[in-house]
């Protein structure tokens, strides 16, 4: 087949970019057009998302392509999940997206669960319970008397948001739809009775499509403006995590995959959703995934501790590169203070410096003062924390897994792949770091035709990438360590 040129956009909770890749001879080269921030936006202490931003974004990308004389083939979407937006009648959005670090769901679940219970909603929808799921945030906007909910006549989520401002066309992307504690796995349906708890109809929602269908070709003011054909808009995998797994230079089954970037996402890839007893307690979650996987996994916080603390020594004066952030981190002393990444504190302080003193204080650790002191503990407790979740895996899994596989930007990482690996016991296999947009190319590869299964889209991104293995050091060291770790997380 001939090469094909794919532009994928792919937007994360910190950062964006769009790229082009071309395919030729079962090998991938990625380029990096466009590059840009995305942050939130405080308005009366409410957060938002600047859509409209990201859509001028999306646009710079193309007239990018247009301006190197590219000849696009295939154009892809995908951005982290829960978020979404209302339209109004007249097909208009009628506000900017809430940001799901937005307070307004605080508590909003334990209320939720007194008209449908916590165990009823996991069993019909599988689906790891976060205050910040679109679920609680439809119930949060109601309890709020949110104008633009009484308004809506559609909800898109965030790429099936972007991608109808490029088409004109509205759909719901299998994976992004899955994020949302609002679908069930079993029947890929929207569950009408969470609905009705709000209350909502479900007609709000899109009809589902799954990725690797084509939602529909760019609108003519697109093309206009940014000097391109009338190129197919492809349903990727919308769910940023989804497209990363599809990346996974993988040869079997045998392997849990840790997607790290500012949230660590750990899991496996299974046929079927895992639903039962063990899977509630642990609070695993199920999402969807392509070719009818499912992705059972856990949400762990990531690099966001870095990138909060990162803010707070820029604000003070001093920006360290993430250079600089490796050497200060093999300076400091091991396992001196540990947190849980996923304490509640963490999730948007004012703070993030304060909030980690905060906690190894009050577990009686004393206090962090160095900015090593502050980089080591993050990057202990994130390993700590990835043995604690794969031990649960182990538990669950239907195979035995071998080796875990990180991808994303943290699989850059050398030092934090060692410590994983000596934490875990087991194999650490890092790249591809841009496993989000090969995942969304190669889905956009899919739906042209140029490949026809997983497994063939994974041989592809193995001919193309070079992969690093880390094999365990200092078991004795990280084993107690690791029982430290056990003890203090008990605080939350």
């Amino acid at each position: 087949m001939a090469a094909c040129h794919l532009f994928a956009f792919d937007v994360g909770a910190t950062s964006g970019r769009s790229c082009i890749a071309r395919i030729d001879n079962d090998t991938i080269t990625l380029q990096e057009l466009t590059r840009f921030p995305n942050n939130i936006v405080r308005i009366d202490n409410k957060y938002y998302w600047d859509i409209y931003y990201l859509f001028e974004e999306l646009k710079n990308g193309l007239k990018a392509a247009a301006a190197a004389g590219i000849k696009i083939d295939a154009i892809g979407v995908d951005t982290w999940g829960v978020d979404f937006v209302y339209l109004g009648k007249d097909g208009m959005l009628l506000s900017q997206p809430r940001a799901y670090r937005d307070p307004y769901t605080n508590g909003i679940p334990e209320e939720y669960f007194k008209t449908v219970a916590k165990k009823e909603v996991y069993d019909a929808t599988g689906i790891q319970v976060m205050n910040f799921n679109s679920l609680y945030q439809l119930y949060a906007a109601r309890k709020e008397q949110s104008s633009a909910l009484e308004a809506a006549a559609d909800i898109l989520f965030m790429p099936d948001a972007l991608s109808y401002l490029l088409t004109g066309r509205k759909v719901c992307e299998y994976t992004i739809a899955s994020t949302s504690q609002l679908m069930n796995p079993r029947t890929k349906n929207f569950e009408g009775k969470l609905f009705d708890a709000i209350p909502l109809s479900t007609s709000l929602m899109q009809p589902i499509v799954m990725p690797g269908e084509i939602v529909a070709y760019v609108s003519e003011s697109v093309q206009k403006e940014c000097g391109i054909a009338r190129i197919p808009v492809i349903a990727v995998a919308g769910h940023d995590t989804g497209s990363a797994v599809v990346a996974v230079p993988t040869t079997d089954e045998n392997f849990a995959y840790l997607s790290s970037g500012t949230w660590s996402l750990m899991g496996i890839e299974v046929n079927e959703p895992i639903i039962n007893e063990a899977s509630y307690t642990l609070n695993f979650t199920n999402e969807g995934g392509v070719n009818g996987t499912t992705r059972f996994l856990k949400n762990i916080t990531g690099m966001w501790l870095i990138e909060q603390c990162r803010k707070e020594w820029e604000a003070a004066g001093d920006k360290l590169s993430y250079s600089e952030i490796d050497r200060l981190n093999e300076t400091a002393d091991s396992f001196r203070f540990l947190i849980d990444p996923d304490h509640l504190s963490f999730a948007n302080p004012d703070s993030m410096l304060r909030v980690i003193r905060e906690y190894c204080e009050n577990t009686g650790q004393g206090s962090p003062v160095t900015q090593a002191d502050f980089i080591r503990c993050i990057f202990d407790s994130l390993a700590l924390k990835y043995r604690k979740v794969l031990e649960s895996l182990q538990s669950l899994a239907p195979f035995p897994i071998q080796r875990l596989h990180v991808i994303g930007g943290g699989s850059k990482n050398t030092m934090l792949n060692q410590m994983t690996a000596n934490a875990i016991g087991m194999p650490v296999v890092s790249g591809p770091t841009e496993a989000t947009a090969i995942g969304n190319i190669m889905m956009q590869a899919k739906g042209i035709g140029y490949v026809n299964s997983l497994a063939e889209i994974r041989r592809v991104v193995r001919n193309s990438i070079k992969q690093d293995t880390y094999l365990p050091k200092d078991t004795a060291q990280w084993n107690a360590a690791y029982n430290r770790f056990r003890e203090i997380i008990k605080y939350n």
